[in-house]
């Protein structure tokens, strides 16, 4: 069984270009990143701009593009995508757990489209404000 986590990607980046893991630089981030490394068999990237992204892929520019306030419509547009690279990358399997470091904006399109698939699926900071979930962070670290 293969336990990988997907963290979504933040505001605050450099302001060069840069790989993936690198780009984002809240502590936030960090936090996520730090859990993901430590307690998954891999992760990945939820970015807002790009879909899914591989935290050691080429490098990338700095941008803006958020899903916070984005419309239904937006959101449903990137769940499909994103589905699409689970599937090319071999991540929705029934024994694949996918645990989910990101806000409802990136999940609540994308769980409909990949419910069928047989992958399991863990939101651990689900219902959590950002600096409860700052704080489950820190705890676990």
């Amino acid at each position: 069984m293969a336990d990988i986590g997907l963290v979504s990607c933040v505001k605050t980046k450099r302001s060069e270009p840069a790989i993936p893991k690198d780009l984002y630089t809240s502590d936030y981030f960090r936090k996520m990143r730090a859990y993901a490394e430590r307690f998954h068999d891999d992760w990945w990237i939820l970015s807002a701009e790009h879909g899914l992204l591989n935290p050691d892929g080429a490098q990338i520019e700095p941008y803006e593009e958020t899903l916070t306030g984005a419309s239904v419509a937006k959101k449903r547009e990137w769940s499909n995508r994103v589905a699409e690279q689970l599937t090319e990358a071999g991540l929705l399997s029934e024994d694949t757990t996918l645990v989910l470091h990101a806000g409802k904006n990136y999940y609540e399109e994308l769980l409909p489209l990949i419910k069928d698939s047989g992958v399991a699926v863990e939101i651990p900071t689900e219902g959590l404000y950002i600096g409860e979930k700052k704080a489950w962070y820190k705890e676990r670290l």
